[in-house]
């Protein structure tokens, strides 16, 4: 799903940042000394961004030599060795910020990812992120929740409908919205959100891919799964959080989405030493 060019291209973008027009601290240190690292995590986790460290590194200086312990969805324990990095010292400590922050975020995405999909492991449902997420690096953390055991909603605006309420009254009605799209693009996911049983009662008149039920209490989802009998996939959505999850999946409905996966990130704590 993510492209060696997207990589590359938001490495370049955060070192840009970062280095600017030097690292004027990495000047203190002698240009011909080589020296190795070690990148250990401080608490327990999923590994997540292992080609945008490397690149990170590559990218200041391509002599840099990565060997892995641990590969994308490993599950890590505090005090874990994740990699050694060895190359120029001045390259290594201009590296380390930026290649750590891919590394913290995206694992920090993993993680949190794998823990929603372990409290709901007892059902079939699915737990899908949304477009809640970093501006830039979309891809990157839509990787990161399927590296965690989650699955990915749409990538953007432009490969499936999602009609929400302000779709549903520009275009005329819930009907209308869903043969609008339907002319449109047959071919494309159809999803349309409705708020109410008599709002899921009109869209499965008119048969949609699935349906987002909105903020729907637990009595009223168990409702909708028995009244759509499978005629159409059903999303919960709206408000889940580590609370609430398992409660929602063990309603029958077949799609979570959840904000939280990629919108609340804390980025797990890591640690370059140079040895």
């Amino acid at each position: 799903m993510i492209s060696a060019q997207y990589i590359s291209e938001r490495v370049q973008q955060a070192l840009a940042e970062d280095v600017g027009a030097g690292d004027i601290t990495a000047s203190l240190i002698a240009p011909d000394a080589l020296a190795s690292a070690d990148v250990i995590t401080r608490e327990a986790g999923v590994l997540c961004g292992k080609a945008f460290a490397d690149e990170t590194f590559q990218q200041v200086d391509a002599r840099c030599s990565t060997v892995w312990q641990v590969a994308d969805g490993d599950h890590l324990n505090a005090g874990d060795s994740l990699f050694r990095v060895t190359g120029p010292a001045r390259a290594l400590l201009t590296a380390e910020r930026t290649a750590l922050n891919f590394l913290q975020a995206l694992s920090g995405t993993a993680t949190v990812a794998k823990d929603y999909a372990d409290r709901v492991a007892h059902t079939d449902v699915r737990l899908l992120d949304t477009r809640k997420t970093v501006p830039g690096l979309r891809l990157a953390q839509k990787y990161a929740v399927a590296c965690g055991g989650c699955y990915n909603h749409r990538i953007g605006l432009f490969d499936a409908f999602l009609i929400k309420e302000n779709h549903i009254a520009a275009a005329g009605g819930i009907r209308e919205a869903i043969v609008a799209a339907r002319h449109i693009a047959a071919d494309t996911l159809i999803e349309i959100e409705v708020e109410t049983l008599e709002e899921l009662d009109t869209a499965l008149s008119e048969a949609p891919d699935r349906i987002m039920l909105d903020n729907f209490p637990l009595a009223a989802l168990r409702e909708a799964v028995a009244r759509t009998a499978g005629h159409a996939e059903l999303e919960a959505s709206g408000n889940v959080t580590d609370h609430t999850l398992v409660a929602i999946a063990e309603t029958g409905v077949d799609l979570i989405s959840i904000g939280a996966l990629t919108k609340h990130i804390r980025a797990l704590d890591l640690s370059m030493r140079l040895t």
